[in-house]
């Protein structure tokens, strides 16, 4: 079995649309490269890997960019987890936002992902609010995210 054969949002095209509309929403489009409220070029939904100031985009591409990116960051989540399957789809989706906004690396060193790891997913889910920083700076977009990622990762707990 391949890595992406075990991919919770390849098998579950619903819930791999419900996080495209969740990280969609909190990362907003645009087709141009910009730069991110800490200085960081990025481009469609956040994207930020290989990014160069002038780089553009259609809305397709950055469709298909989210789409890909979202499977891959599951991919490194699971990496990090004991038991990624056993986790209600409301916490697996709120991890996945959470590990494509922070990275897989802080995803995995987080308490976030020891507490769940421990079987404390509710411990887990009330660790988001604590990431609403970027470079020691508290932003009131990311503290809106992570509360709309803890309320959906509490979800049917």
């Amino acid at each position: 079995m391949t890595k992406t054969q075990n991919s919770r949002l390849k098998r579950n095209g619903a819930l791999l649309g419900a996080l495209i509309a969740l990280v969609g929403t909190f990362e907003g489009l645009r087709t141009y490269a910009y730069r991110d409220p800490v200085g960081i070029p990025t481009i469609c939904f956040g994207e930020t890997r290989g990014v160069k100031m002038g780089d553009k985009a259609t809305v397709a591409e950055c469709k298909e960019m989210l789409g890909t990116a979202l499977i891959e960051f599951e991919m490194g989540m699971r990496a990090c987890l004991r038991a990624p399957d056993a986790l209600p789809d409301g916490a697996y989706m709120a991890f996945i936002s959470f590990a494509y906004n922070v990275g897989t690396g802080a995803f995995c060193k987080s308490t976030l992902a020891r507490k769940a790891n421990a079987g404390d997913i509710r411990g887990a889910c009330n660790e988001l609010p604590k990431w609403a920083t970027a470079r020691g700076i508290k932003l009131p977009g990311l503290v809106k995210r992570r509360e709309a990622e803890r309320q959906l990762c509490l979800k049917g707990l």
